[in-house]
């Protein structure tokens, strides 16, 4: 079985794959504090509650926005699996060109959404993940990693507004009844959820009128559902997308690992 997981700033999520069956994921909080024995009793629990064990993991792989846990993960799976995991960057075989002007510098939660993008869906597609930012990501109808555009994530701006405002409070992120708010709840609620659903429909707009076409939009993220809800401009919401993506990323890179595992040791 596949061990994949996708380490972000704000959550940390993990599956477990029988070829290409998801038998079990996790959501977890993300901690840069924690220590790799930490989040080894912590994936053994979750392990054991599936009726799984740590045994009949054979292969891991894993992308990281955090290097402070790139290193504590890539431990996890060498001193708690016995398996030297595979890393996404964009020296892998990703089944998708990177066209844009730094491949090194394109996130691996982007190339793994854009690899289940092109491996799972029809193209020219494009990637919402509603994250610590929103990323928009195009894969064009050829299979190429077009690039795309970051927006500050939903809560991410709610924090920073709250942070700078003294005499605003936090408030539920679910859509009121109206546009129009009645008290600063409100405000906040439609400024925010239906704020949101407007950035997407406009973004999404601009990006096929550059494309020359229409595109599948694909929504996937911790708050994916809150903004979906409220727009038709999301096609397909797909909550393990960065997980499948990952599987697919294993799959076309069957032989890399131990060369992987001898680069990183000589660095």
């Amino acid at each position: 079985m596949l061990l994949a997981i996708d380490v972000g700033n704000t959550a940390i999520k993990l599956g477990v794959f029988d070829g290409p069956e998801l038998r079990a994921s996790w959501r977890w909080a993300t901690d840069p504090s924690k220590l790799t024995d930490e989040y080894a009793v912590q994936l053994g629990w979750h392990l054991d509650h599936a009726e799984l064990s740590p045994e009949v993991i054979s292969r891991a792989i894993f992308c990281s926005v955090v290097p402070q846990l790139t290193v504590t993960f890539r431990q996890l799976c060498q001193e708690y699996l016995g398996s030297e995991p595979l890393r996404v960057s964009a020296d892998l075989e990703l089944g998708v060109r990177l066209r844009v002007d730094n491949p090194q510098e394109v996130g691996a939660d982007r190339i793994a959404n854009a690899a289940a993008a092109q491996g799972l869906y029809q193209l020219p597609a494009i990637i919402v993940d509603f994250g610590t930012a929103t990323n928009f990501d195009v894969v064009s109808r050829d299979g190429d990693f077009l690039g795309g555009c970051f927006a500050p994530g939903i809560e991410s701006a709610v924090d920073g507004l709250l942070a700078r405002a003294a005499l605003l409070r936090r408030f539920d992120l679910v859509a009121p009844a109206k546009t129009i708010g009645t008290n600063t709840v409100m405000c906040l609620q439609a400024g925010t959820i239906f704020g949101y659903t407007a950035l997407v429909e406009g973004l999404v707009r601009r990006i096929e009128d550059e494309l020359g076409e229409r595109a599948l939009v694909i929504g996937t993220g911790g708050l994916v559902e809150t903004i979906a809800s409220q727009t038709k401009a999301i096609q397909v919401v797909d909550q393990n997308l960065t997980l499948q993506g990952l599987r697919l990323l294993s799959e076309l890179n069957p032989g890399v690992v131990g060369r992987a595992q001898a680069s990183d040791a000589r660095a």
